[in-house]
């Protein structure tokens, strides 16, 4: 098949090696034509240093050839996604629509696929989410890996569960696809407050309680936006968590751990040149708590911390002396 990747970081790059792999002819498109210069020229990604791109990946910061391809990939952040949809030409007819970017978008508080969606106005058969634990660094070493395709149809997950597998990336497929993307967003903020943890200095109790707890917000509001309770204790959900929380090749407990450690929001952002997604999710969620009067005080605790220069001590403090209550979701 032909798919064309949107989004040159290093998640869409990844992925455009796994496709490879299968044989399909892949386009990778960035907006930077200087980044896109370079990787022509070097077969080197700026933020994938060793790993040299297959010569069969075309590079391009030009979205005509949208129109020929039978699947659309979308990786760019996810607060860029409505903005970059806009720009495209007319794609083919029964082309599917696959997204990897993880997030939940600001104001309008929709997910990806409704974003998709909405822009494209396309039937829900036609979009598919991406979802796991996944970090790009290991995925171009073909380090075994275990994601999730999911769609309201079945047979559209299917179809990129097949476009995808490989010996070192299995796919999962399901037909929750709300559920699948709100355990991908909503743990990014989890991993921040993972990595507030690590830098102050707390241990490995503080890290169980933090992913354990973590989980449960994350069921809580998912279960009441329409997702299914088993899909959050999945790839998407607990899996997705477990990694992005406690991995260093995290860029949400990148965020986080430097929080711990006494440095402010905007300088943390301000050097760094890839996003960290949970960053304005804990924005989204924030709204989404106060509109579905869902009770999620580590978000919001995460929020308050990113947002109003909440000391990070003291959020943890009121997290462990709140009112003791019954274990649930």
């Amino acid at each position: 098949m032909k798919v064309f990747v949107l989004g040159a970081g290093t998640w869409g790059t990844a992925l455009s090696g796994v496709l490879i792999e299968n044989n399909h002819e892949i386009i990778l498109w960035h907006l930077d034509k200087s980044i896109v210069d370079s990787m022509l020229k070097t077969r080197v990604h700026p933020n994938l240093n060793n790993y040299l791109m297959p010569a069969e990946i075309e590079i391009t910061n030009s979205l005509e050839k949208i129109s020929e391809c039978d699947v659309l990939l979308i990786t760019v952040p996810s607060q860029f996604v409505r903005a970059v949809l806009k720009r495209i030409p007319p794609i083919r007819e029964n082309a599917l629509i696959v997204f990897g970017s993880k997030g939940i978008e600001n104001q309008t508080l929709m997910t990806m696929s409704e974003v998709v969606k909405d822009v494209l106005d396309l039937s829900d058969e036609r979009i598919i989410a991406l979802s796991g634990p996944s970090h790009a660094e290991e995925v171009i070493k073909s380090l075994p890996t275990a994601v999730v395709s999911a769609s309201t149809s079945i047979e559209s997950a299917r179809q990129i569960q097949i476009l995808f597998n490989t010996s070192g990336f299995r796919v999962y497929s399901s037909d929750d696809i709300l559920g699948v993307q709100l355990g991908g967003a909503i743990k990014n903020i989890i991993a921040i407050a993972a990595g507030i943890c690590d830098g102050i200095g707390y241990g490995h109790n503080t890290m169980a309680a933090l992913i354990t707890r973590g989980l449960a917000e994350i069921t809580r509001l998912g279960i009441s936006l329409g997702g299914r309770k088993d899909t959050f204790f999945g790839l998407s959900g607990l899996g997705d968590l477990v990694v992005t929380a406690g991995s260093k090749l995290s860029r949400n407990r990148f965020v986080g751990e430097n929080i711990g450690r006494g440095k402010s929001l905007n300088e943390i952002l301000g050097n760094m040149d890839m996003v960290a997604e949970g960053v304005k999710t804990a924005q989204s969620v924030h709204d989404l708590i106060k509109k579905t009067e869902i009770e999620m005080p580590i978000s919001e605790q995460i929020y308050q911390v990113l947002f109003h220069d909440k000391d990070a001590k003291s959020a943890i403090n009121e997290l462990m002396t709140r009112l003791p209550i019954e274990e649930k979701i």
